[in-house]
């Protein structure tokens, strides 16, 4: 989705009712469909509000994981954040590319290699905090207070009772 592309228009009711006129009705009353679309929606608007900070939201959580646990090694951030070891290793490589993080040899197994946040990594999640609340905001936009928390619960739900699956 281009970044530049309004909240709004990213999945406008006429569209919605003339799908559903085009016997669309069984795919977006799906749970799966509409997750897709969530994450699609979800991925859009943080590329909007973050634009400034050039960091995509893998990268974020990968951040704030390293930020959060200094020492681990990356397979263990990427437990942490749900991603496989070949994304977050790619991810690993950007955010130190980029000075955010610094990877270090294990002293007690130099094959591995753990991570920690640096100072300009630690100054990017301050200054793009604004911007990632103003994110999560308007994704539940369309929700009152009340139903944002019944909606955050719910959605967490599920992904522990997946997660669990496994």
């Amino acid at each position: 989705m281009p970044s530049e592309m309004a909240f709004d228009d990213l999945l406008p009711e006429e569209a919605v009712r003339d799908a559903a006129h085009g016997g669309m009705d069984d795919v977006y009353s799906k749970p799966g469909h509409l997750i897709r679309r969530l994450q699609q929606i979800a991925v859009a608007v943080f590329a909007q509000e973050c634009a400034g900070h050039d960091i995509t939201p893998l990268q974020y959580a990968a951040l704030v994981a390293v930020r959060d646990n200094p020492g681990l090694d990356a397979t263990r951030i990427a437990a942490l954040v749900a991603f496989d070891r070949s994304t977050i290793g790619n991810v690993m490589e950007r955010l130190e590319g980029k000075g955010l993080i610094e990877r270090r040899a294990n002293p007690d197994d130099r094959r591995v290699k753990i991570l920690k946040i640096s100072r300009r990594g630690a100054r990017l999640l301050e200054t793009c905090e604004p911007a990632v609340v103003r994110a999560q905001e308007r994704m539940l936009d369309p929700l009152n207070a009340d139903e944002r928390r019944a909606f955050t619960t719910y959605i967490r739900r599920v992904v522990a009772r997946q997660d669990n699956a496994r």
